[in-house]
């Protein structure tokens, strides 16, 4: 597909103009490759790659180092979609000064567009900081995976008015120190959609309705390869997993049988060349 590299002013013109955004996970070369060539606007890098393509429990034993390797890979294997990469737990807590620094990596490093960093109106004053410091951050709301333990675990979040309006609060808040986008997950529809009708910034949302600017799912959700567990957000639009453990199946059986490699995979010497051996 022929088409220019997505900037932010473009995903803001699509939310004025009532264009949904697509935001997809990608966490290597080839799967950032697909996606591009596929249109898809965003592409998060995040560090859901932690439990995805690593093993871990959760996303917080991500280091740097391995958001900035993945990063790196993906800005590889797309050129037009806009890039963000997902600032793992203990990268920007700790002090404004902290979060700078570890940003600019990742603009410096794996030539991202932005970043991305959970949490509400604590989160604020590190979000005007990165933003000061001309790194465009998205914001991250509702149920934060890092802090899923404080949270009681991975439950949907501002089911009731106290903690919905917290939510509310929170989401302009990130706006007003500058956010150029919000994520939100794991809310309620209606809670979704009134952030999204409050907001000057485009919304994104993952298990947060309908009506926000744009959705968002992890690549191994929607392509079948995560069996682990499937969240009720998820839709799985073809499962790969089956079909390419019986094409592992088949190999496996192929070469002990003999059948593997065949003719048509083999280099073969001429005859005359060889009877000089």
């Amino acid at each position: 597909m022929d088409r220019k590299k997505v900037t932010i002013a473009e995903l803001q013109q699509k939310k004025e103009n009532g264009q949904k955004i697509t935001m997809m996970t990608a966490y290597d070369y080839p799967t950032a490759g697909l996606v591009d060539q596929a249109g898809i606007d965003t592409i998060l890098v995040g560090d859901s790659l932690g439990m995805v393509m690593l093993g871990y429990d959760s996303t917080v034993p991500v280091t740097m180092d391995e958001m900035i390797h993945h990063c790196k890979a993906v800005t590889r294997g797309a050129k037009n979609s806009f890039i963000i990469g997902d600032m793992p737990f203990m990268s920007y807590q700790i002090n404004a000064e902290q979060a700078v620094e570890n940003a600019g990596r990742f603009i410096k490093e794996a030539a991202c567009d932005s970043v991305k960093l959970e949490g509400g109106s604590e989160m604020a004053p590190i979000v005007n900081a990165v933003v000061r410091a001309g790194i465009p951050v998205c914001a991250h709301i509702g149920l934060t995976p890092q802090t899923a333990t404080m949270l009681s675990g991975f439950k949907v979040q501002g089911k009731d008015a106290e903690s919905a309006k917290k939510l509310i609060k929170s989401a302009k808040d990130l706006e007003d120190a500058g956010a150029f986008m919000i994520v939100m997950e794991c809310i309620p529809d209606f809670l979704g959609k009134k952030i999204t009708k409050d907001l000057k910034i485009p919304t994104i949302g993952i298990g947060a309705g309908t009506d926000c600017d744009g959705q968002v799912l992890v690549y191994h959700d929607l392509v079948g390869l995560f069996e682990r567990f499937t969240p009720k957000f998820v839709k799985q639009y073809i499962n790969l997993s089956p079909m390419i453990r019986e094409a592992l199946i088949q190999f496996k059986a192929e070469v002990e049988n003999g059948t593997f490699p065949g003719p048509e995979h083999i280099f073969a010497m001429n005859k005359e060349e060889a009877e000089k051996i």
